[in-house]
């Protein structure tokens, strides 16, 4: 896979336009902290970054674009789990928790990262597949090459499910990785 800081949406970045897609998703983050999801704008964000308006437009279609962007980012950037343990089952707790501590200390993003990624925007489905067959990449390899894909289905709905019920708040997202281990284990044995 190609480095993700060079990497957008729309088209390969040089490193002076990776570092201005670097700033500006600091910035939406930051500005998400503070203020959330609803108060988010493109503009904002730009502002805020020290980008124009025009400029973050070239990168981003929408807010939604920007935070699915911003998390393929992390996702792309953080390494595979090294598997240490002979079970699967460990082995794929260790990969659902790896995901979810993505956004875990970060409340207001996690929640829109799942408001952003069930958006329908172009840019939004393109990175929505990358973000799913990253993580069913991970799943698989976890599981080894003789699993039942409608296991992997599974699992990967089982994700899905809980980051939307975190997102809805009737779990809190310090809660994740524990319904996750319980989840996985139900549906793994």
């Amino acid at each position: 896979m190609s480095d993700p800081a060079l990497e957008s949406t729309r088209r390969r970045l040089t490193a002076r336009q990776a570092d201005t897609v670097e700033r500006l998703g600091r910035a939406a983050v930051e500005l998400l902290a503070r203020d959330g999801f609803a108060a988010l704008t493109v503009r904002r964000v730009a502002a805020e970054a020290g980008v124009g308006a025009a400029t973050a437009y070239t990168y981003f279609s929408s807010k939604e674009h920007l935070v699915a962007e911003v998390f393929w980012r992390r996702l792309a950037g953080s390494p595979h789990v090294d598997h240490e343990s002979d079970d699967p089952v460990a082995r794929v707790i260790d990969v659902l928790g790896h995901i979810s501590l993505l956004v875990a200390d970060e409340p207001e993003f996690a929640g829109a990262v799942t408001t952003a990624l069930l958006g329908k925007d172009p840019d939004v489905e393109v990175l929505r597949l990358r973000i799913g067959r990253d993580i069913r990449d991970r799943l698989a390899s976890a599981l080894g090459p003789q699993t039942d894909p409608d296991v992997i289905d599974t699992l990967e709905m089982l994700y899905s499910g809980v980051l939307v019920r975190a997102g809805m708040g009737y779990v809190s997202y310090d809660e994740i990785a524990r319904r996750l281990e319980r989840s996985a284990r139900l549906i793994l044995g």
